[in-house]
């Protein structure tokens, strides 16, 4: 009821600056305005429980610690009120009326500067509070102080210029706003589109959140509390909450730490990788927050593109945010936390790899292109990722991964590089020819299976000093060992392979007895070394430019192999079937390559040599 009569006042220069600002530029979602009055209802009841450690009069002390909202579509209104410090007559006008105590100085300043970083805080009465005019008709602001005698006042305004304040009795402690939204602004007085915005953006702020007397913030600020004192179902229930998830997750990471920055994270890796799965490609899914209060649910820079595969909650104090907190203008900072979290998440991997290795390799079947992706393309990261690397190799069982400083911990001394094939799987590398040499010596090689892998080998190189090569490059060089007898001699291989050349033609750039041949008659090595026989398919699904280019390959024999004995015996007394016997060995060996792409012309050599049998 009021008192007394109502006085008017013309908003200061800056304030009406700021409404236009605020109501046509600022925020993008007119929703915003839900999160802004929430935050600094959060914010004055947070000041009420810190007035009550100092001060014992305290008007309507009983009164509980939380904050209301109340939705009337008929009438198109929207109340949001807390029990909070609430404010006097002057404090209403100083800080609804004026820039004193708002942070609008400070906002007006940054833009003048170029849009320097504003230092006001989440909460502060002023700023946030304007975004109502985005909505509103007009707006009405019932407060009474915490002081008990103190009057109660009414603070209204339709944003248009001008506001007034007149004493009312009977109001209760705190702030209470009475929104009249605009005609095509009604949404915001129905009860489930509040609900969505509340789940959305202030799902974990401190005090209880009612609409229409029904308690919506029932998921805690788990992120905030020890991880001595969480149970194991809360962290299920707030990562299905947070992550809109059925299950459970893989693994999670809690932790706080002071510096650089504050931040106190709760990251989760799912069950499962629906990319994997031949969905679409992953989103960023880990919230920023400032003090509880939702600033992006899904930051692009605050992780690496290669950990989008995360969920959770980041949580940073030292965050100095645009007017709005709908973007982060101090890129630097992002950047730092990016760093930060980045690496305590790749820290808490190699724990989980050598502490708990079988988990770990649960997470790397599902998630371990990820981390190639991040090894290939992420300097920064790099040396942590390529330990994380996981592969079979030719001394492993089938199915159990090695690393590679474990393959570096088992080579000879002599041996100076790290070998590695990729092919489709286990059983094709290990039936080709590509894998006999090695074995023959003793080398390991690792097994690559993803189309990836070979991008990653080429973009890691080297680890701990040691160059990474695939097993089945030109280049490859392997120590002898004794021949074994019955091989065609020095003489026979020369006349052999000049015999080769010429009958293959441009087929081949080069034929040459093979260092790495046991039991295979023939191999052949890709004497592009621009472009391999992996890289060359990627290509061509790809359509990309020179995918078509005719392959021309170094064609390697075993001059042990009774093939290449039987050939030598006939490529003079039969030549018209022995031109096709070598035509066949080298579409033999370009498909153990990879490298055949028409087999038309095979198929109907194999014909033409049936008929000579």
């Amino acid at each position: 009821m009021s008192t007394a009569t109502p006085q008017k006042f013309e908003f200061q220069a800056e304030i009406k600056q700021l409404l236009d600002i605020v109501i046509h530029s600022l925020y993008t979602e007119k929703e915003i305005f839900v999160r802004e009055l929430v935050s600094n209802a959060s914010d004055a009841l947070e000041k009420l429980r810190h007035t009550q450690l100092t001060e014992k009069d305290i008007f309507e002390e009983s009164q509980s610690l939380e904050i209301s909202l109340t939705t009337d579509d008929k009438a198109k209104t929207l109340t949001i009120q807390d029990y909070g410090v609430g404010m006097t007559r002057e404090e209403l006008v100083k800080n609804l009326g004026t820039i004193a105590h708002s942070g609008s100085k400070q906002f007006l300043k940054s833009l003048s500067e170029g849009g320097q970083k504003n230092s006001n805080l989440i909460g502060q009465f002023g700023v946030g509070f304007y975004s109502a005019f985005m909505v509103a008709k007009s707006v009405k602001v019932y407060s009474h102080s915490w002081k008990k005698d103190e009057p109660g006042h009414v603070w209204s305004s339709d944003g248009s210029g001008s506001y007034e304040v007149e004493q009312v009795d009977g109001l209760s402690r705190g702030t209470k706003i009475v929104i009249e939204l605009k005609d095509d602004c009604g949404e915001y007085a129905t009860e489930g589109r509040v609900k969505d915005i509340l789940e959305r953006y202030s799902a974990f702020v401190s005090f209880p959140i009612n609409l229409n007397g029904k308690h919506i913030n029932t998921v805690t600020a788990l992120w905030l509390r020890s991880k001595n004192e969480i149970k194991e179902e809360e962290y299920t229930e707030f990562y299905k909450f947070q992550s809109h998830a059925y299950d459970e997750p893989l693994m999670r990471l809690h932790f706080s730490a002071d510096a650089p920055l504050s931040i106190n994270a709760l990251l989760f890796v799912p069950k499962e990788n629906t990319e994997k799965l031949g969905f679409s490609r992953l989103e960023p899914s880990v919230s920023l927050y400032c003090r509880k209060v939702l600033i992006d649910a899904a930051p692009k820079d605050l992780l690496p593109e290669w950990l989008r595969f995360l969920k959770g909650v980041v949580d940073s104090e030292d965050i100095p945010l645009n007017i709005s907190r709908e973007t982060m203008q101090d890129k630097a900072l992002i950047e730092k936390l990016n760093k930060v979290i980045t690496k305590r998440f790749l820290k808490f991997l190699d724990e989980e790899a050598t502490q708990r290795p079988e988990e770990f390799a649960k997470f790397y079947a599902t998630f371990g292109i990820f981390l190639k992706e991040g090894a290939a393309m992420d300097f920064t990261h790099k040396d942590q990722l390529v330990k994380l690397l996981r592969f079979e190799s030719s001394l492993t069982e089938k199915t159990k991964n090695t690393s590679l400083a474990e393959y570096v911990s088992r080579m000879g001394s002599e041996q100076k590089e790290i070998y590695y094939l990729v092919g489709k799987n286990r059983a094709a590398i290990e039936s080709g020819p590509y894998l006999e040499g090695f074995k023959a010596r003793n080398l390991e090689v690792l097994f690559c299976y993803e189309p990836v892998d070979e991008y990653v080998m080429n973009n890691v190189r080297e680890f701990d000093g040691k160059k990474i090569i695939a097993a089945d490059h030109g280049d490859v060089k392997l120590a002898d060992i004794p021949k074994a007898e019955g091989a065609l001699s020095d003489d026979q291989v020369k006349e052999l392979t000049k015999w080769l050349k010429d009958t293959l033609g441009d087929r081949v750039a080069e034929v040459k007895s093979s260092d790495r041949l046991v039991d295979s008659p023939a191999l052949a090595i890709n004497s592009d070394k621009f472009m391999s026989a992996h890289m060359r398919r990627m290509m061509k699904a790809m359509d990309k430019d020179g995918a078509d280019t005719p392959v021309k390959v170094d064609l390697e024999i075993n001059p042990r192999a009774a093939v290449m004995k039987r050939l030598y015996e006939s490529h003079t007394t039969s030549p018209d079937r022995s031109k096709l016997v070598a035509e066949q060995i080298l579409d033999n060996a370009l498909i153990s390559a990879g490298l055949l792409e028409d087999a038309t012309p095979m198929v109907a050599r194999l014909y033409k040599l049936l008929e000579t049998v």
